[in-house]
């Protein structure tokens, strides 16, 4: 049960970090089951970077099996933090950035909210440089002239932009409706391509014969170790902020099992596809091609190439809301509640999105594996460490619900800020990242997730059991 504050209601009410789009969800509006969890994940995982996840391992030179091994083990392992960060927002109904004042402080939180919402931002803008590019091409298969045009990618990506930014201002209700009719089109699209490819390589056997391009085990480990933090990178983001869905849950149990069977499941399943079709295109063109809109772009009918994209342009737009604008529309708001609204958020996501130049982080797949997933991942793995010793260690699963939401209370510490998470999560993050400036303890990088995770969490734990009993 939620532990409460004798504060009055309209005390909270009136806290300049309270507003409604942050409030703790009654009980009456808890109505998310199994169900909706196991289709959440299902909707967000069945999209094109799941795709090009996976095929960007084929690319690096993996064989399929190799491939889709590293994908379930990725989702496997963080589906660890992801249900264990999922609980106190099912208990007490908070999001993200407002369970983060229990281990940051009230101010403090900001730190740890910002972080996750810049890395949503530029996961914001590679989803919509992926539209934008299958707008591209469909105008070009459309308008063949189109295709003359030098600054047509710039363009499309702007254009999709805009349909983000749309949506957004039209609020949550379209969100919901795009995700409940996304996923099984983009799921359309990948066996599309899978029946493609089986029938223009010959079948499987041509299509997942392509060897692994590793001559020793020890050039195979150099490529997986990397590859695998970069798996569990992938959903390292919203393992932080799954509060932000859970605190809908009609119980804890429920919506644990549905992510449990969902997320490691559909992102292994949909992974296989690309993989596959990647293996496909070695055979076929005689390169790994790991962009389905590049891939498509090469079919000879018109018809087929405007219905898949057409397909991959509302899936695209379904996962780049519900996944990266959820998060950071929250994380901007906890900023300055009473000025920053859900959509006011979203909409300074959208122009960080085209900030953070997407284009760089897709340039091929050293920069997405090894740059981007491995980079952020150095920095949300020490807040996921910090988080979940802060509740069920330290707290033992014990929060003041009301406190979260008022300065002075349980969670003020230091001005409002925890300046003892504040220190794990730096010194987390420098370990990990310390691997890419000093090369012969370059495996601290390649395991950065899993490396700022246990500094951080065994950081935080030595320098605050010393006040344990004054936060319990």
């Amino acid at each position: 049960m939620a532990t409460t504050s004798p504060t009055p209601r309209k005390d909270i009410e009136s806290s300049p970090l309270y507003n409604h789009d942050l409030a703790p969800v009654s009980r009456e509006r808890r109505t998310w089951t199994t169900y909706n969890y196991a289709a959440l994940w299902v909707s967000m995982s069945v999209n094109i970077l799941t795709y090009m996840l996976a095929a960007s391992l084929i690319q690096g030179g993996m064989d399929w099996k190799q491939a889709v091994l590293t994908v379930f083990l990725g989702n496997t392992i963080v589906l660890a933090p992801m249900l264990l960060n999922s609980l106190p927002g099912a208990r007490y109904g908070v999001p993200f950035p407002v369970l983060a004042r229990a281990s940051f402080g009230v101010l403090g939180a900001n730190v740890a909210a910002v972080l996750r919402a810049l890395v949503a931002c530029g996961w914001f803008g590679i989803q919509s440089w992926i539209g934008g590019e299958a707008i591209n091409t469909l105008l070009g298969t459309v308008w063949p002239a189109w295709r003359n045009n030098p600054n047509g990618t710039a363009i499309c990506f702007m254009i999709f932009w805009a349909i983000n930014l749309a949506v957004i201002l039209k609020g949550i209700e379209y969100i919901r409706f795009l995700q409940g009719i996304s996923a099984p089109i983009l799921l359309g699209v990948g066996l599309l391509l899978l029946g493609w490819a089986w029938k223009s390589a010959g079948g499987f056997g041509p299509m997942l014969s392509t060897p692994s391009q590793f001559r020793s085990t020890s050039d195979f480990l150099k490529f997986l170790i990397p590859a695998l933090n970069g798996a569990v990178g992938f959903w390292s983001t919203v393992s932080l902020n799954i509060p932000d869905f859970t605190r809908f849950a009609k119980d804890e149990k429920g919506q644990a099992m549905g992510q449990a069977i969902a997320l490691p499941l559909t992102m292994t399943f949909y992974s296989f596809i690309g993989v596959a079709v990647t293996s496909a295109t070695v055979v076929i063109y005689g390169t790994a091609i790991w962009d389905p809109v590049q891939l498509l772009s090469r079919f000879h009918s018109p018809v087929a190439v405007v219905i898949s994209l057409l397909a991959i342009l509302l899936a695209t737009l379904n996962v780049n809301i519900g996944a990266n604008v959820v998060s950071p529309a929250n994380d901007f708001s906890n900023l300055w509640p009473r000025k920053i609204s859900f959509k006011l958020g979203g909409v300074i996501t959208c122009f960080l999105g085209v900030a953070m130049m997407p284009w760089k982080l897709l340039a091929n797949h050293k920069t997405f594996i090894f740059g981007w997933l491995g980079g952020y991942a150095a920095v949300l793995g020490p807040v996921a460490g910090i988080m979940i010793c802060d509740y069920f260690v330290i707290r033992r699963k014990q929060l003041v619900t009301d406190d979260l939401y008022l300065r002075g209370g349980q969670y003020e510490y230091s001005r409002g800020f925890n300046w003892r998470a504040i220190a794990a999560l730096a010194i987390g993050s420098t370990v990990a990242l310390i691997g890419l400036v000093v090369p012969p303890v370059r495996f601290l990088y390649d395991y950065s997730w899993f490396v700022g995770f246990v500094v951080a969490f065994g950081t935080y734990y030595v320098v605050m059991r010393r006040v344990t009993s004054t936060v319990n």
